[in-house]
């Protein structure tokens, strides 16, 4: 866990932020993460490119939730 933390504090957050805007919401409109969480949701993700697509476009934004969670741990 500890090494997870000095990973993701190598990170700036600029960074993570940009790459949630960029990539995590591609193509924007609307955001492919929010068809592939839908498609997750109605049991319609099959296919093994919109899992890819899903790992793709949400490993920006769970890459910043872990790096808020790291924060908070970090602070205790």
């Amino acid at each position: 866990m500890k090494k997870l933390i000095i990973i993701l504090n190598k990170i700036p957050w600029q960074t993570a932020i940009l790459v949630c805007l960029t990539l995590g919401l591609a193509p924007f409109n609307p955001p492919h993460v929010v068809e592939k969480l839908e498609m997750l949701f109605s049991g319609n993700l099959t296919q093994a490119m919109d899992w890819f697509d899903l790992f793709l476009h949400g490993s920006p934004w769970g890459i910043l939730i872990l790096k808020l969670i790291s924060l908070k741990i970090s602070k205790k």
